[in-house]
C-alpha cells in the first residue's frame, strides 16, 4: 500500500517522508548521483551498468548468450550483494536454472521468444500467480522479492532474508514499499526486471526512492485480485525500454502503433505529437522555472507546440510536499518539455482534488459499499469524495494528455519509520480513479536520495506514458548509467 495506516494529526500533509531530508541547496544534476552512493561496486550499492532485459532477451535468441549462464550470473550477484540488501525473500536457484535450460531448449527449437531468458524477481511469495505472461515470454524467476513484514503500521519498507531492505543509494534508508525488494534488486542491478503490484503507490514510490523505473497500469486493465478495485499490477525496471517490453508481453499492445493511432499522441520517433490543449494557457519558461504561479499569455511556451498538452501539479490542490523534492521533479518536467516530448500547459481552472486518504481508507474497509445496510457516514462521504475528484481529473484529461507531479512528496524515509506522514499524497489519488501513472527518475535531492517524476495519463493511455518517458530517458537520462549496479 506504500501508505502509513494511521490517523494524520491535523494540520499535517498525507505524505509519508524520511526525517532529516536535507538541506535547501537545491537538487543534485544527474553527473552527480554517483557521488552520493556509497562507493560503487561495493555489495548492494550503485555500480557499473548491466545489460538491460531486451539487450539480453536479444542476445539469448541469437544464441550470443545462453539463459542458464545469463540466469546463473543473476543468482551469483544475489549471493553476493543480497546478504547487504536484503532484497529476497526466497532464492529459487535450482529451479531457475532448471527454467532457463528449458528456455534455451526452446530458442533452440526456434521459438522467438520476446524475453528469452531474463531474470526476473517476483513481488512475495506468492508474485509467480501472476507472472504467467512473462514466464511465457521467456522469463525466469529467481525468487521473491521482499515486501513489507508485521510489527509496523507502515508499508513502505520490506523485510527479506537476511532482514530490514535497505535503499541501494543509502542504506539508512528505506527503499519504499511495498515492492520494496522489487525496487532495491532493479536499482542494484541483481535483476534487470521485477514484478510489483501499486494499490496507494507501492509501485511508484520505491521506483521513485531506489532511481528506476515504475509503470502503475490502469485499473482493470490487467488481472488482478482485489475486491476494492484499487489495485494494479505492475513492474520496475532500471530503462523504459524494459517497460515497454514488459507491457507489450501482458497487455499484447504494441506501444509505438499505439502511441500513433490516435491523433494528438507522439509520433513514431517519440518526438512529435500534439494535444488539444484546449482551454489551456501555455506557460512560459520563466514562470515554469519556478514551477508555479500564473503566466501571462504573452509569454512563450515550454515545448514543441505539436507536442502533447501537459499540466504541472506539485501537490494535486492539497498536500504540501517538500520544497527540495517539488524543486528536483519540476525541473525535470521543464527538460522533459525543452526536450519536445510535451508542451507545459496551465488549466485556465488549476486542478484542486480532495485529499484522497478518507476515500481509500474508507473504501479499503469492509462496509465500504454504500448500497449496504452498514455502510456508515464516512463511507458514504469517501464515495462523494471519489467522486469529485473523478469529475475534475475527466474535465483536466478534456483538455490535456498528461498530469505530471513529484511521485512522493518527501525523501525515502529511515528504517525508524515516517513519522506522521504518508509517502501515497500524490499516488494513491490515481488508485482511487483508475488512472494509469509511472514514475521515472527525475533527479537527486540535497541528501543523495532519487527524486521520482510521477506522470499520468487518462485511462487506456499507457502506451502515451511509455512513449513520453522514452524521450525522457533519451534527453534527461540515461538511467541506467547511474542507477545500477553492483
Amino acid at each position: 500500500m506504500g501508505a502509513r495506516l494511521a490517523p494524520r494529526r491535523a494540520g499535517r500533509a498525507a505524505a509519508t517522508g524520511g526525517r532529516g531530508a536535507g538541506s535547501a541547496d537545491g537538487a543534485l544534476p544527474l553527473s552527480s548521483a554517483s557521488r552520493q552512493a556509497d562507493s560503487p561496486g561495493s555489495p548492494g550499492s550503485p555500480g557499473p551498468s548491466s545489460p538491460s532485459a531486451t539487450e539480453i532477451a536479444s542476445a539469448v535468441r541469437s544464441r550470443t548468450l545462453r539463459a542458464v549462464d545469463v540466469v546463473a550470473a543473476a543468482l551469483e550477484r544475489i549471493e553476493r550483494a543480497d546478504p547487504v540488501l536484503s532484497a529476497f525473500i526466497e532464492v529459487w536457484g535450482e529451479e531457475a536454472l532448471r527454467r532457463a535450460g528449458e528456455v534455451d531448449a526452446r530458442v533452440d527449437a526456434g521459438e522467438r521468444l520476446p524475453l528469452a531468458g531474463v531474470p526476473i524477481g517476483v513481488k512475495g511469495r506468492h508474485g509467480l500467480r501472476t507472472a504467467g505472461p512473462l514466464l511465457a515470454a521467456g522469463c525466469v524467476a529467481v525468487g521473491a522479492t521482499s515486501v513489507p513484514g508485521p510489527g509496523t503500521p507502515w508499508q513502505t519498507w520490506g523485510l527479506g532474508r537476511h532482514g530490514r531492505t535497505v535503499n541501494p543509494w543509502r542504506h539508512d534508508r528505506t527503499p519504499g514499499g511495498s515492492s520494496a525488494g522489487s525496487a532495491a534488486a532493479v536499482a542494484a542491478g541483481l535483476v534487470p526486471l521485477a514484478t510489483g503490484s501499486d494499490g496507494a503507490g507501492s509501485v511508484r514510490i520505491p521506483a521513485a526512492w531506489c532511481g528506476v523505473v515504475g509503470l502503475k497500469a490502469g485499473n482493470g486493465r490487467l488481472p488482478a485480485a482485489d475486491r476494492t478495485g484499487l489495485m494494479a499490477p505492475g513492474v520496475l525496471a532500471r530503462c523504459v525500454g524494459d517497460v515497454v517490453a514488459y507491457w507489450e508481453v501482458v497487455s499484447g499492445e504494441a506501444v509505438w502503433e499505439k502511441a500513433v493511432s490516435r491523433d494528438g499522441a507522439l509520433g513514431g520517433d517519440g518526438r512529435s505529437g500534439s494535444g488539444s490543449g484546449a482551454g489551456l494557457v501555455d506557460r512560459g519558461h520563466a514562470q515554469a522555472s519556478r514551477g508555479q504561479g500564473s503566466v501571462s499569455r504573452g509569454q512563450g511556451p515550454v515545448g514543441r507546440s505539436d507536442a502533447p498538452a501537459a499540466v504541472w501539479s506539485p501537490d494535486l490542490g492539497f498536500d504540501s510536499p517538500d520544497p527540495d523534492v517539488v524543486a528536483v521533479a519540476h525541473a525535470a518536467a521543464v527538460r522533459l518539455a525543452e526536450a519536445g516530448a510535451i508542451r507545459l500547459v496551465r488549466p485556465l481552472d488549476p486542478l484542486r482534488l480532495d485529499d484522497p486518504a478518507p476515500a481509500w481508507l474508507a473504501l479499503r474497509a469492509p462496509d465500504s459499499d454504500p448500497a449496504s445496510s452498514a455502510a456508515s457516514a464516512s463511507a458514504l462521504d469517501a464515495h462523494r469524495i471519489r467522486a469529485a475528484n473523478d469529475s475534475r481529473l475527466a474535465a483536466l484529461f478534456s483538455e490535456a494528455r498528461l498530469l505530471l507531479t513529484p511521485t512522493a512528496p518527501t525523501s525515502p524515509h529511515g528504517h525508524d519509520g515516517p513519522g506522521e506522514r504518508y509517502s501515497t499524497a500524490l499516488t494513491w489519488a490515481f488508485n482511487l480513479s483508475g488512472h494509469p501513472a509511472m514514475s521515472i527518475p527525475a533527479g537527486f535531492g540535497p541528501d543523495g536520495c532519487p527524486v521520482g517524476l510521477q506522470l499520468v495519463a487518462a485511462h487506456g493511455e499507457e502506451a502515451l506514458l511509455l512513449a513520453v518517458a522514452g524521450v525522457a530517458e533519451g534527453h534527461i537520462g540515461p538511467w541506467t548509467s547511474t542507477c545500477v549496479r553492483i
